[in-house]
């Protein structure tokens, strides 16, 4: 069964999440700042993280620059709330200069005239800065964001570069078709970047959404603004830096940081964006697409929020079903749009899940995501702290039953307790909203058809997992879900080439894979006639 090997990241080809769930074993955990939930009542002195802040103004045609402003916003450590750094605020004007650098890089530039074989160099050029600046990737990311180090170093930015390297292959493999046609004429279909792409990505897994917007984008042959989340600003801003280090010419990369109804919606609106990316929650999807809608009707993809179901059949590996539930959710704090956040378990088997998912949590290891062995940091800042905080006392007033957790963990930053409800109810807001925080909620089902039904009974449709021995079992319930990915035995498997996103409202479109390449390119007939075709 591949239940116990979640496979996703850990290599640089096929790279595993299986190391993250070994981190449960908690047999020989250190003291200090790494403390079972239950018993942690305070934290050392954060550990010092091992990198130097060296970028944080916009990068603009090729060029660190202030905003036109001179404003700056700060970014927090996610631990003590304390800022790491004053990162140069983007506005309308800053989207503006991005936006000329870009389209003159683009119809005037190298960028889209260069061989696609060039091209795909400079991302494997990329690719390999990427694996000789790890550590300092790996440690930004966990200081601007609170994720485990363990999780960013030895997963994430393994599969940044490996995104790259996919998407360096496709680069000169993008062609279009010979079309037999009617009448005498050649007919040919080319397939064209579609200019200057607005990206704006989300504060939760901030490297991996930058592969996933940029790869595709450049590989097509396109130019690039992005906007990075205003919680999370510095490694989008290190990896542009290495993208030129590579060669990559100016303009063709524009990073610009700000916030959401400034710098996000002036690149939305934008007349001379091409085509917007856009990944976060549904609401702000929503607001994206009107913005350019109302503009120049640009294309949009989405990928946004989620409220995942995660099925426990009667037939299941109770004790191995346990972990990978708590995977499903737990995993980067429970913030993913993805994550396992509806718990179904069958009846017959609910009272031992119940209990041994309760053993679980109080298992985890919570604390400096800097200490060897963590496996949950804090939440990435205090808005996020306080409304996971907000939903679990909704839990409770609801009459969900609480197993364990549901308050702060220490009196410092933004760590929450590991939290269990049971007896939870379709229609408690915990079982409705996405928290995007480590709560969990386990529902009880009768049979196969009714938990359908119910996993279903959702505006979201972005991913469902299935834990069952039973090949008619998965086979039912793979077809039977509403969803744009289904684990079966497994959970967040995350590969290059595998496409992600949602139905419903949890998006438009899908990245990673071919299936993304799609969103950047524009497809153009070519039809000449034949005076003398060769057949008659």
């Amino acid at each position: 069964m591949a239940a116990r090997r979640i496979s996703s990241f850990l290599s640089r080809s096929s790279v595993s999440l299986s190391l993250l769930r070994s981190l449960g074993n908690n047999s020989s955990r250190g003291s200090g700042c790494i403390q079972r939930f239950s018993t942690a009542t305070a934290f050392e002195q954060p550990i010092t993280p091992p990198v130097q802040i060296s970028y944080t103004q916009h990068l603009i045609d090729g060029k660190f620059v202030d905003a036109a402003s001179g404003k700056t916003f700060p970014t927090y450590d996610p631990r003590t709330g304390e800022v790491i750094a004053h990162v140069a605020e983007g506005d309308a004007e800053d989207i503006n200069r991005a936006v000329a650098a870009a389209r003159k890089a683009f119809d005037e530039g190298p960028w889209p005239k260069m061989t696609a074989y060039e091209r795909s160099r400079i991302l494997l050029r990329f690719a390999d800065l990427v694996d000789k600046h790890n550590d300092e990737l790996a440690a930004l990311e966990t200081w601007d964001n609170g994720k485990p180090y363990e999780q960013a170093a030895k997963s994430e930015v393994p599969l940044l570069s490996r995104l790259f390297r996919y998407y360096a292959g496709w680069a000169d493999k993008i062609h279009g078709l010979t079309v037999p046609a009617d009448g005498n004429y050649h007919v040919q279909t080319l397939h064209e970047p579609i200019g200057v792409a607005g990206q704006i990505i989300p504060w939760n897994f901030p490297l991996i959404m930058f592969a996933w917007k940029v790869g595709p984008a450049l590989a097509c042959g396109n130019t690039i603004v992005l906007k990075t989340a205003e919680q999370t600003p510095l490694t989008a801003l290190y990896a542009a830096k290495l993208f030129h280090e590579a060669g990559l010419p100016p303009g063709v990369l524009n990073v610009v940081s700000g916030y959401g109804p400034t710098a996000g919606a002036a690149l939305a609106s934008h007349m001379d964006v091409d085509k917007l990316a856009f990944t976060g929650s549904t609401d702000t999807g929503k607001i994206v697409l009107e913005l350019a809608a109302k503009s120049n009707l640009k294309p949009v993809t989405l990928e946004l929020g989620g409220k995942s179901p995660f099925i426990v059949c009667e037939d299941a590996d109770i004790d191995k079903a346990v972990e990978l539930a708590h995977f499903a959710l737990f995993f980067n704090q429970g913030q993913c749009c993805c994550a396992g956040s509806r718990t179904f378990v069958h009846e017959c088997v609910y009272e031992e899940f119940i209990e041994k998912s309760k053993a679980r949590a109080l298992r985890r290891v919570v604390g400096d995501p800097f200490k060897e062995g963590v496996e949950q940091g804090p939440q990435v800042d205090s808005e996020q702290f306080n409304k996971v905080l907000k939903y679990i006392r909704s839990g409770l007033e609801s009459k969900a039953t609480l197993e364990c957790g549901g308050e702060r963990f220490g009196s410092k930053g933004y760590f929450i307790q590991p939290t269990v409800f049971s007896n939870v109810q379709d229609d408690m807001l915990i079982a409705k909203d996405e928290i995007f925080g480590p709560v969990q909620s386990i529902l009880k089902f009768k049979d196969v058809d009714e938990v359908i039904k119910r996993a279903n009974a959702t505006r979201y449709g972005l991913a469902a997992g299935v834990f069952t021995n039973n090949l008619n079992t998965a086979n039912r319930l793979m077809r039977g879900l509403k969803a744009g990915t289904v684990w079966v035995n497994c959970f967040d498997v995350f590969d290059a080439a595998i496409p992600f996103g949602g139905y419903k409202m949890s998006g438009i479109g899908r990245e990673k894979g071919i299936y993304s390449l799609n969103s950047y390119l524009q497809v153009k007939a070519v039809v000449t006639p034949l005076k003398n075709p060769a057949w008659l």
